[in-house]
């Protein structure tokens, strides 16, 4: 009789649901964590894949490249010639991460080049940080004082950046996020 009673008891009071709910949500856990274990190696690879894309994009004569700290890089030639350093720069910007690669002179005084790696900035306006008319000002541009964007007009000094019109929001966020980058690596670079 007691039995029953416990029987009946779990079967109404929503035991089966929750126990089948628990056992759901652990072996999704477990699923998940299989295939997160399974796919970061491969995930770290294209990683490493896609920055070593983008620096030999920013200096096309690298031979090699040597991570130094974190993420700041020597760039080197075939002779093993200092070309400049690499770093990732990443921040927030309009609606998302933005994530670049600044390439920089052995000086650190100017900009070789910049490619992002990644940004989800609105599609036909921010995007547009990721477009070759808006990376190309950034190229020989002085890095000794913070860069600047300007709208709606030209650039008057050699630190200025013209802002893509509509999408002032991200061309500011990328302008601070190399600021900010050069500064620190700067440091790290220096000592």
């Amino acid at each position: 009789m007691a039995k029953n009673k416990i029987t009946s008891i779990v079967q109404n009071s929503g035991f089966k649901i929750i126990f089948s709910l628990a056992i759901v949500g652990i072996l999704s856990g477990a699923v998940l964590v299989f295939v997160y274990n399974y796919a970061m190696p491969k995930i770290k690879i294209n990683v490493k894949s896609e920055t070593e894309k983008a620096i030999k994009d920013i200096f096309p004569k690298v031979n090699k490249i040597e991570n130094m700290k974190d993420e700041v890089f020597q760039v080197m030639d075939e002779q093993d010639k200092l070309l400049g350093y690499a770093f990732i720069a990443e921040g927030n910007g309009y609606q998302g991460t933005i994530k670049m690669i600044i390439g920089v002179d052995t000086g650190i005084s100017k900009i070789v080049g910049m490619e992002v790696l990644e940004s989800q900035e609105t599609p036909g306006l921010g995007a547009e940080i990721a477009e070759q008319n808006f990376r190309k000002q950034f190229e020989g541009l002085s890095i000794t004082q913070d860069i600047e964007y300007v709208k709606n007009q030209k650039p008057q000094k050699p630190n200025q950046v013209e802002a893509i019109t509509g999408a002032t929001i991200s061309s500011r966020a990328v302008v601070n996020i190399i600021n900010k980058t050069v500064t620190a690596a700067r440091k790290e670079i220096k000592g």
